[in-house]
């Protein structure tokens, strides 16, 4: 059994389409890893921004309780 002109033809162009979707897959999971990194960023950013307002809150808090105790 040998493989035809056509058959060869269409095993090229499955392999052609195969590589470009790979190239898309390759490109898109460079995209997304780019984007959980932004991601994994910010929100490490978000957390501190919120540990500082934590604390400030805390510290007025403390505050607001020594001046109501000298009253």
């Amino acid at each position: 059994m040998s493989i035809t002109e056509p058959q060869i033809k269409s095993l090229e162009l499955k392999i052609d389409q195969l590589i470009e979707m790979c190239k898309r897959l390759q490109t898109e999971n460079k995209a997304l890893r780019s984007y959980q990194t932004n991601l994994t960023s910010e929100r490490s950013e978000l957390a501190h921004k919120n540990e500082l307002a934590k604390h400030r809150i805390e510290s007025m808090i403390t505050r607001l309780k020594t001046m109501e105790e000298r009253v």
